[in-house]
């Protein structure tokens, strides 16, 4: 990583520690921006960087968000445990659909997410503690390793921004280390990979646990920040989301997928009062984006600055 791109990555980090000292975005806007940032960057672990396109992503947010909420709420355990638990249920969850799907391939392995997520999605309706259609509500925020209260939303937006970057330096290491460079080759030429003695669908599996448990992260910590987990947090709906972030800020960037989560969490936010034409509006700012970035806002950026350069 180049001086410069430290020096950048250091003012952002910056901007971010400052953020509670201002009064023009509402901390639990910023929360949420961090939680589906984190989300999204798991997922371009997968489609940016191995090539794999998963439609059951949600299924990993939502399953860890329910544990979490669970833990935490009927268990009484402290959110450090309710988290750590969601997210080794959501690795478990993870090495066992990617088990299944890395044995196809292209839009296969895409189906075959889907309907395995859609059948942890029918689990949630149906298990009795999950709540049904209500979900879980009301799930206390806790005391962090017993000293940080987490009711006061500058302390939750600390610890949030805390994992979101430890979850984003884990990223950022497994993406630029030579467990990261065959992820790369995996993508460009799987059977050259393959031929150069690789086991694939090991490398595969990794990558979609990874990232399977760094999805099942974003969505504890997302029903920490707002005290619930519900259906929608598992419904396929949230798997197309966080395609479209990942598309939309720059699939295999570093910085694309918390860009793209950006900008859907705050379309979604700002035009909420609009009512339905928010929908509307929503998608012809998307097809802006798409014919003005066909790489992606970060994705376009780069190319701009290597076509001067």
């Amino acid at each position: 990583m180049s001086s410069k791109t430290k020096l950048f990555y250091g003012i952002l980090v910056l901007i971010a520690l400052l953020l509670p000292f201002q009064d023009f975005i509402y901390l639990v806007f910023a929360m949420k921006v961090f939680c589906f940032a984190l989300f999204a960057c798991a997922f371009n672990l997968m489609l940016g960087f191995t090539g794999l396109l998963s439609f059951g992503h949600a299924a990993f947010f939502g399953a860890s968000a329910y544990i979490t909420a669970y833990l935490c709420k009927e268990a009484g355990l402290s959110p450090e445990f309710g988290i750590a638990l969601g997210v080794l249920g959501s690795g478990i969850l993870g090495f066992l659909i990617g088990s299944l799907a890395i044995r196809r391939q292209g839009i296969y392995f895409a189906m075959v997410t889907l309907a395995l997520s859609q059948m942890v999605y029918f689990l949630a309706v149906q298990l009795p503690f999950t709540g049904g259609e209500d979900g879980i509500q009301g799930v206390p925020r806790g005391m962090l390793f017993g000293l940080v209260d987490l009711k006061d939303d500058v302390s939750m937006y600390y610890f949030v921004l805390a994992v979101f970057l430890l979850g984003f330096a884990l990223i950022v290491r497994t993406v630029h280390s030579p467990f990261g460079q065959v992820l790369k080759a995996i993508r460009e030429n799987e059977p050259r990979a393959v031929s150069l003695g690789y086991d694939v669908d090991r490398f595969k599996l990794i990558s979609f646990v990874i990232s399977a448990a760094l999805a099942g992260l974003a969505g504890s910590l997302k029903t920490l920040v707002f005290q619930l987990a519900t259906l929608t947090d598992i419904h396929w709906h949230m798997s197309g989301e966080v395609v479209l972030m990942t598309l939309l800020g720059g699939m295999g960037t570093i910085l694309g997928p918390v860009v793209g989560a950006g900008i859907v969490v705050g379309l979604q936010n700002y035009l909420a009062n609009i009512g339905s034409w928010s929908t509307i509006a929503t998608g012809f700012i998307f097809v802006i984006c798409v014919l003005a970035f066909r790489r992606g806002v970060v994705g376009e950026i780069i190319h701009l600055f290597k076509k001067k350069s």
